[in-house]
């Protein structure tokens, strides 16, 4: 949704269109027969029709869409990408230096609704934001239904939770209301209005297909899932009960091309609306953090920590400094609840701690080597999306053997994991790109044949295996050796990937 049309791509969903109309089943119709399962018949009050309440609520659903300009950097050589390019150097051309850069016109298109009759509209944040890194938003226009247009202004956005609130100077607006998204159940009826490929005012109905929906976004990661269809440009638009009430915020679409393929999510109300409402008070959004990179467990992981699968989320890495490092945490902890809140997919741990004002304590019930622990925190602010950039790495020669060399080679008695390592030295460590206090030993190359080429690869730093620290390949091989004596299938490695971070991996010996 952030490309044409300003929102979607891979950002707001959609399913197949509701049939509206209710038509009686065979089996409602026909004389019953012997053995015949009975249909059930639809709840007291269940539509016929959705006109009377589209009619009534679409006079609040709005058009939003930006110009932008954008900086392009054009070539000062008119044979660019032809035979003749080299030619216009020889002869006193530009073409190496490029010519001076230019300013384009770009536009977006998305969807908003009217929340006050003077003119506060609601939108997901990345229809009003910037297209491209080099792209500034010039104006911001408002079309209400009947095609008056307004310029709005920002009143505040939230890139975190991907809204935003914007103002129009009008009075006597049609509006409409929030609703109480945790009340919203499973096989609910919603409707969505909002304006896909620019088509204004279009109308699709569904049902909920999942709520507490997490998507792998982050601190404000919880939706509304449906299969009523959303597509391109119906980001920010807003999905309602059958009361007519806001439950979300149509926001993203899970799709491999672009378009509705029944996966729809909404930013639920009990979300959205207290970021509303502080961005209208002109308040700042704050948000609970401790400083930790998490990652799933799956199968093999919990394997190897002794673990239930789906209970908890393992930290991979403590940045130095930050509220959880300062009470203990470790890499390898376990953490399972959040102030007693358990920790589980749909109640992520980025989610929980999120919620948590900043400077509260955080209680955090965590499993270390498989021992129960408890940890209190006080909640630091989370950084903005900007300040939690991705690390940056080396990118010339490693430094290591060539994959083929014999790189300390360790007989395969003691080198159970299919991995050819030799010792990280402050060298090689410089030149993959990975921290010079980290201290382990550096992948030089894996056995294809092996459970950890799918895991590692060349470059990656062992730094401990079952919380053990190795430095040597002897120390590996022991260790492994080790897990193998106690009975166990997996050993976990902890690995440092250059331009990536430490991450917990868990590894079938070979043999």
């Amino acid at each position: 949704m952030r490309n044409a049309y300003a929102i979607t791509g891979a950002l707001l969903l959609g399913g197949a269109t509701a049939t509206v109309a209710l038509q009686p089943s065979v089996a409602q119709t026909a004389q019953n027969e012997p053995g015949m399962i009975q249909s059930a018949a639809p709840r007291a009050g269940a539509p016929m029709s959705f006109a009377d309440m589209v009619q009534r609520l679409s006079p609040a659903v709005v058009n939003i869409s930006t110009k932008q300009s954008i900086q392009v950097t054009q070539s000062a050589n008119p044979f660019q990408g032809t035979p003749f390019a080299e030619l216009f150097g020889q002869f006193g051309g530009r073409g190496q230096q490029g010519g001076p850069p230019v300013r384009r016109e770009g536009a977006s298109l998305g969807s908003g609704f009217i929340i006050s009759p003077d003119g506060y509209v609601v939108t997901n944040n990345h229809v009003i934001a910037p297209g491209a890194r080099n792209a500034t938003v010039e104006t911001i226009t408002v079309t209400l239904p009947d095609r008056k247009e307004y310029t709005a202004r920002v009143v505040g956005r939230d890139p975190e939770s991907d809204l935003a609130l914007l103002k129009i100077d009008a009075q006597n607006l049609p509006f409409v209301r929030w609703g109480d998204s945790t009340r919203t159940r499973v096989g609910d009826w919603v409707v969505a209005i909002g304006n896909p490929f620019g088509l204004n005012g279009t109308v699709t109905a569904g049902i909920v297909s999942a709520v507490h929906r997490s998507t792998g976004g982050g601190p404000a990661d919880r939706f509304i899932q449906t299969d009523a269809a959303i597509n391109q440009g119906n980001s920010g638009g807003p999905m309602f009960d059958l009361n007519g009430n806001v439950i979300g915020i149509n926001s993203q679409i899970f799709s491999q091309s672009g378009g509705n393929i029944g996966l729809g999510f909404a930013i639920p109300t009990e979300e959205a609306r207290p970021i509303i409402e502080r961005l209208r008070a002109g308040q700042p959004i704050r948000r609970g953090y401790l400083g930790v990179s998490l990652q799933p467990i799956d199968a093999d992981l919990a394997a190897a920590l002794g673990i239930q699968r789906g209970r908890g989320e393992l930290i991979a890495r403590v940045e130095p400094g930050e509220p959880g490092a300062r009470a203990g945490l470790r890499p390898g902890d376990v953490v399972t609840r959040v102030n007693g809140r358990e920790v589980t997919p749909d109640a992520t741990l980025s989610y929980l701690v999120a919620s948590v004002p900043p400077g509260s304590p955080v209680r955090l019930d965590v499993l270390r080597d498989g021992r129960p622990v408890t940890v209190t925190a006080t909640a630091g602010t989370r950084p903005s999306q900007e300040q939690l950039a991705a690390l940056n790495g080396g990118e010339d020669s490693d430094g290591l053997p060539a994959e083929d060399a014999p790189a300390s080679r360790a007989p395969a008695s003691a080198n159970p994991l299919g991995v050819n390592v030799v010792p990280l030295t402050p060298q090689i460590a410089r030149s993959i790109g990975v921290d010079s206090t980290v201290q382990g030993l550096a992948i030089a190359s894996v056995d294809p044949s092996s459970d950890a080429a799918t895991k590692v690869r060349r470059g990656d730093v062992i730094v401990s295996v079952n919380r053990q620290p190795v430095r040597t390949a002897a120390e590996l091989a022991a260790a492994v050796a080790q897990a193998r004596n106690a009975g166990r299938d997996q050993v976990l490695l902890y690995v440092q990937r250059p331009r990536v971070g430490g991450q917990f991996v868990a590894v079938s010996p070979k043999g």
